[in-house]
Formats: structure tokens, sequence, C-alpha cells
């Protein structure tokens, strides 16, 4: 299995397993800047039908996923901001660096991501060089497409909420002509929203997964 990953290198330092030099030699692809906003869905039939009739088109259906983060015992990651996640969606595993990012009307930031084939082995390997799962989030999720952004609507154990992720223009441009004011935009990561969600809640759960929230 070879990765195709930009790997920081006081990432690299952290892990004590590759040289500056040998990250640079699997620096194939370059972050992409990510502009994303949130929201809450109270109808997502509605939601559904009103991409349908437009200009967007279905990319994937309606599929399980299930996200690992991972970081050091000492939180590290977590307290840089950055984030390292594993995802399983369907079939198909990728792997994701986010770096801290800025939260303005939308939410920014840089994002390295890349398929792999064998996402278990990789958890071994994260494991290997001490990196453990910090936090698990699962969701049922369906990706829409208008060929310059993405509309995702992802049903959770704490409610369905929908993703706009473009530029800027496209995402403002986007919840004006499906009816959704910028006030109900949020930029609150997965982990920060299920945080809150417990806090209002009250739950003990550790993790959001339907497992663990009793759904």
């Amino acid at each position: 299995m070879r990765l195709m990953l930009a790997i920081p290198e006081r990432f690299v330092a952290e892990c004590g397993v590759l040289t500056a030099v040998q990250a640079a030699t699997i620096l194939l692809m370059p972050p992409v800047q990510e502009v994303e906003v949130k929201l809450r869905v109270s109808d997502l039939e509605a939601l559904t039908r009103k991409l349908s009739a437009s200009s967007f088109k279905l990319l994937t259906p309606r599929t399980h996923e299930m996200n690992t983060l991972y970081d050091f015992a000492s939180q590290s990651l977590r307290n840089r901001g950055e984030v390292l996640r594993l995802r399983r969606y369907g079939d198909r595993w990728t792997v994701t660096h986010k770096s801290k990012g800025s939260s303005g009307k939308h939410k920014s930031r840089m994002e390295t991501e890349t398929q792999i084939q064998d996402g278990e082995a990789l958890a071994h390997i994260f494991m290997a060089v001490g990196l453990a799962p910090s936090f698990r989030y699962e969701k049922f999720r369906a990706e829409w497409s208008d060929g310059e952004g993405h509309v995702v609507l992802d049903e959770t154990p704490i409610g369905n909420i929908a993703e706009f992720e473009g530029t800027p223009e496209w995402i403002d441009r986007t919840a004006a002509q499906l009816g959704v004011k910028q006030s109900e935009y949020i930029t609150m990561s997965y982990a920060q929203m299920f945080a809150a969600w417990r806090a209002e809640s009250g739950s003990k759960a550790a993790e959001m997964t339907w497992a663990a929230i009793g759904r």
C-alpha cells in the first residue's frame, strides 16, 4: 500500500519514523483550501427535493460513513487545532489531515486528503507510531454537486445536518437558492457539535455513534 500524503515536518518529527527527506519524497498531493459551513436540517426530504429539482446531481446515494480521529497521548494535534482522520465511506477508505483553520461566516482550513486501499492496515501503522483513536463519529451521507460546489446530507446520531462546500460566494448563493439563511450557518466541527450536544442533553456518550448514544 503506497500512501500519497503531505506530511508536515513537525508531524514527522513527533512520529520519529521518517526523516524530513523521506517525507518530502512522498509529498505527492498538495493541500487544498477547504471552505464550508454546516447547518441543521429539520426536513431532510424537503431539502433533497430542492436539490433534485435544481441543477444538482446525486454523486453518491445514502451511504454509511465511519470516521476515526487520531492523536498522540499528549493531544498535540488537537492542541494545535489540527485533525488527522481515517474515514470509511461504504467500501472506500480515505485519510485526511486538516490544518488549524479560521472561522468567520465560513470555516476555512487547509486540507490534504487521499484514498487508500487498506484503512485497517493504516490504523495499525498509526498505533505503531504512537497515535491512538481520540474520537469516533458516524453518519449516513449522500453527496450532491452542481459541478461547482458540493452539498452533503448527513444523518447523524445527533440530528440531520447539511454541509455546503465551495467558494464563499458559491456557498452564500446556493444557500439563498435553497432557502437557507446565513444566520443558520454553523462553523463547528462534528467533534465540537457533539460536545455542545452532550453539554445540552446531559449525555455521557463518549463518541458520536448510534451504539454509544443508544439510538
